[in-house]
């Protein structure tokens, strides 16, 4: 979804209208007004009752001002969570998708507040009539729960091919995935009728990552190998999308955890490089300690 050029949510600057907390700034107005209306007041040791008492109302205070904050980010598509992102999401015509139904023992699997946040940014793009890229990818995001990624390209003039990243396995689009999203994308009040749509599954690239890190002198080193293994798995999902590159720089900055003195990244070899209708698909990841040389 990095073709159509929505803003970075996530670079904004925050809102003037979410405030810094500060417990102490808070206890010292308190004190400054309750002198101010008893000037006789002399004690100022922690210990006082009157003290003790102006810091519960502060602490009060700065739990009400931290729910002002979040009542405020609940309403910002960039901080909204949970049902109040669903019901931002809803102003632009945008339901959580379904990924999974419910069965006796589960509840249903929905898709995360990230992936809703992004379709919402791409949901004015679908009221244009005409076709344009963000449109088609608006609604190939929205047809089926188990598209995971898709991109839009036009080979030819006329012909509008959409690209599919399964969210199961390895990414590759089963038929009647591609059937399903090809019937949505055709119906006749999204598809202009100039246009031929073609749909079609992703090339799925394989890759392995295996590295040894070595680990600072310390008490113990395997959390700080589970921790490179937890943002590894982080950093392999990420990178699991049409057209994006695996790069080794990327792949050491996840490795690199606090308490780790050097990694040695033996695969990948080099950078991935993958066309726009390829997706890498991690089959492995093998960490293991090496030795010690500090």
């Amino acid at each position: 979804m990095t073709q159509v050029h929505a803003i970075d949510l996530s670079r904004l600057t925050a809102p003037d209208v979410v405030e810094a907390l500060d417990f102490e700034r808070i206890v010292s107005a308190m004190k400054a007004d309750f002198v101010a209306r008893f000037p006789d007041f002399t004690a100022d040791l922690e210990s006082d009752p009157a003290i003790k008492v102006l810091e519960v109302a502060a602490y009060r205070e700065l739990v009400l001002r931290a729910r002002v904050n979040d009542a405020a980010k609940a309403v910002l598509l960039a901080h909204a969570g949970g049902s109040d992102l669903d019901h931002l999401a809803a102003l632009v015509g945008t339901a959580r998708r379904e990924i999974a139904e419910a069965t006796d023992t589960e509840p249903a699997v929905l898709e995360s507040d990230d992936e809703l946040r992004a379709r919402a940014q791409l949901a004015w793009e679908a009221l244009s009539v005409a076709g344009p890229e963000g449109a088609y990818l608006y609604h190939a995001l929205a047809a089926d729960g188990r598209v995971r990624d898709a991109r839009v390209d036009s080979p030819t003039p006329g012909t509008v091919v959409v690209t599919l990243l399964a969210r199961d396995g390895d990414g590759s689009a089963p038929d009647d995935l591609v059937d399903a999203v090809q019937a949505y994308l055709s119906a006749e009040d999204r598809r202009p009728l100039t246009d031929t749509v073609v749909v079609d599954g992703a090339t799925i690239v394989p890759w392995r990552l295996e590295a040894v890190l070595h680990c600072y002198p310390g008490p113990a080193s395997a959390p700080v190998i589970e921790a490179a293994h937890q943002a590894a798995e982080a950093t392999v999902a990420r990178l699991h999308a049409l057209g994006h590159d695996v790069t080794r720089s990327a792949l050491f900055a996840a490795l690199h955890r606090p308490g780790v003195q050097r990694v040695d990244l033996t695969s990948p070899a080099a950078d991935i490089v993958v066309a726009p209708a390829e997706a890498p698909h991690c089959t492995a990841i093998v960490i293991t300690e090496g030795a010690r040389d500090v």
